[in-house]
């Protein structure tokens, strides 16, 4: 039985550890000890790679030194030994892995979407989408284009709702909060705050979302809608005439995030 469980790492990050069948693999694992640590002796099989900032990264040598095990992600990367790009598909713990290139956070940034077959036969999505969507809200433009990064949500939003969204930081309360904000009226994101709060405090990880979640609660997978195009604006972070535009929204809505 497939099992995801978060790798604490550095003050917020998550390293996400997929066991199944005796088989253990990695996603972002950016330092080596802590997997060292929740591999318990076990063989590590295998690494998945988002995206080249060294949070990601930076245990991708220690590890394949240890274990000898493929790490597969974008190409271009040190330490990758089987790049993938847009539409690529591999298999994992026995299952199939799709690759979407989502653009904007970084220009080499890959998602990938784990096929489990459950025992009844039913399939369950599981997205690991690295900086791109965040629970609440999404990545900063490093790289990338406003229009890039919209795109690449909207990609990432055409997901089944049942999908399981494992992002790779515990930003979702600061997120949570300024989705608040945004959307004041919104009763799902007090709910989601008062639920995250209780994990917090039990020291428990706020992942993993779901798509559906997201759609009725992320603001910036819902910047075609009015309300978000008028906080957006009211603010003053574009113009009136570019409100229908929801990449324009998107990027004054980003805009306003990165000065919060």
């Amino acid at each position: 039985m497939l099992s995801i469980t978060p790798i604490p790492a550095f003050n917020d990050n998550y390293i996400w550890h997929l066991q199944e069948g005796g088989q253990h693999w990695v996603v972002d694992p950016g330092d080596f000890t802590p997997v060292e640590r929740a591999l318990k002796g076990k063989k590590l099989s295998g690494i998945l790679i988002t995206h080249h900032h060294l949070d990601h990264t930076g245990g991708i040598d220690a590890l394949y030194q240890r274990y000898q095990c493929p790490v597969y992600g974008p190409r271009g990367i040190a330490g990758i030994t089987h790049p993938l790009a847009d539409g690529d598909s591999v298999k994992v713990l026995g299952m199939s892995l799709t690759v979407q290139a989502v653009p904007g956070h970084t220009l080499d940034h890959l998602a990938f979407v784990l096929n489990e077959t459950t025992a009844s036969t039913e399939e369950q999505l599981h997205l690991f989408c690295g900086d791109t969507l965040f629970a609440a809200g999404c990545g900063r433009l490093f790289e990338g284009t406003p229009e890039q990064m919209y795109l690449s949500l909207l990609k990432l939003s055409k997901l089944p709702p049942s999908t399981h969204v494992y992002c790779t930081h515990e930003y979702t309360l600061a997120n949570l909060r300024f989705a608040q904000t945004v959307e004041a009226t919104n009763p799902i994101i007090a709910e989601r705050i008062a639920h995250c709060e209780k994990l917090r405090a039990d020291n428990k990880a706020t992942l993993p979302s779901t798509i559906g979640l997201e759609l009725d609660s992320n603001p910036f997978l819902r910047c075609h809608l009015p309300q978000i195009a008028k906080s957006v604006a009211a603010h003053g972070a574009h113009s009136k005439q570019q409100r229908d535009s929801a990449v324009n929204v998107f990027a004054g809505l980003r805009g306003w995030k990165d000065q919060c």
